[in-house]
């Protein structure tokens, strides 16, 4: 397992197992919405199953933000993959109650809880 410190809106990221971890600062928007979504693309490969995204830091999202959770998301599921928010500041987590998200991405307490349940 090694971490990588990235700056900006990535703060870091690693790998154990047949997932990833990766860190999130800041307010994502569109403006910085496109440098995320490079990242996290970047660590399906195929060999990941499992990509967890702690939010702890994030205090606000746009819409641009669930775009690119959405389409890491169908990447993965085409090889039965998930995504796992961790985290979640309570803006987030209610525009994604709102938008009925927090019923296609799994939602877990933090990152100990999303790799136990991705390891079922």
């Amino acid at each position: 397992m090694s971490e990588k410190q990235i700056p900006g809106l990535i703060t870091s990221s690693r790998h154990e197992g047949n997932a990833a971890i990766v860190a999130i600062r800041g307010e994502i928007d569109l403006h910085n919405s496109p440098a995320m979504r490079n990242e996290m693309l970047s660590h399906l490969d195929g060999s990941i199953k499992s990509l967890i995204l702690n939010l702890k830091e994030v205090p606000y999202m746009d819409s641009s933000a669930i775009a690119v959770f959405v389409e890491g998301l169908q990447k993965l599921r085409k090889t039965g993959g998930k995504i796992y928010l961790t985290n979640l500041q309570p803006r987030v987590k209610g525009l994604l109650e709102i938008a009925r998200l927090d019923t296609i991405f799994v939602v877990c307490a933090d990152e100990a809880s999303a790799l136990a349940a991705a390891a079922k």
